[in-house]
């Protein structure tokens, strides 16, 4: 017989209060979380309100984070950053003041550093088979289609 510990609802909030301490977290991660920890429907919710009030779980901090982290250190394009955050339930309007955050020289920049960078490391004799790899390998990163055909199209 398995047994799995239990918490009262105070455990569970300080609980929950480290872990949105240790890194920005999103209601789902924190949702699930108390779901993996056995926790009743009414508690959960309870437990998510009092972390907003008390701003361990803020919505807005979080996707601005996640996409200036996702940006800098992936160098993740605009889609695949919406792709991601819409995967976590975050609002159509957040996305997008998040997005806000990468200003268009930056991204432009890393985009172009980033499709180079990779051009140099395929070994393909074929144009066609280079330029494909290379366009596919940007657009799993999330880069829009018109940067990529561009890109490709100058560097081949």
């Amino acid at each position: 017989m398995e047994t799995h510990k239990t918490y009262t609802v105070e455990e569970a909030l300080k609980k929950m209060e480290r872990y949105c301490s240790y890194q920005e977290r999103c209601h789902k991660e924190v949702t699930q979380k108390l779901y993996t920890m056995r926790m009743i429907p009414e508690v959960i919710d309870h437990i998510v309100v009092k972390l907003m009030q008390d701003n361990f779980l803020n919505e807005e901090r979080y996707a601005k984070a996640f996409v200036s982290g996702k940006f800098r250190i992936k160098k993740w394009g605009k889609q695949r950053l919406t792709r991601e955050l819409k995967q976590k339930e975050i609002g159509k309007t957040l996305i997008a003041e998040a997005l806000q955050t990468i200003s268009d020289q930056d991204y432009l920049n890393t985009f172009h550093a980033l499709a180079e960078k990779k051009a140099e490391t395929i070994r393909e004799k074929n144009p066609m088979k280079k330029k494909k790899k290379l366009a596919d390998y940007l657009f799993y990163r999330g880069w829009e289609s018109h940067l990529v055909y561009d890109k490709v199209n100058e560097l081949f």
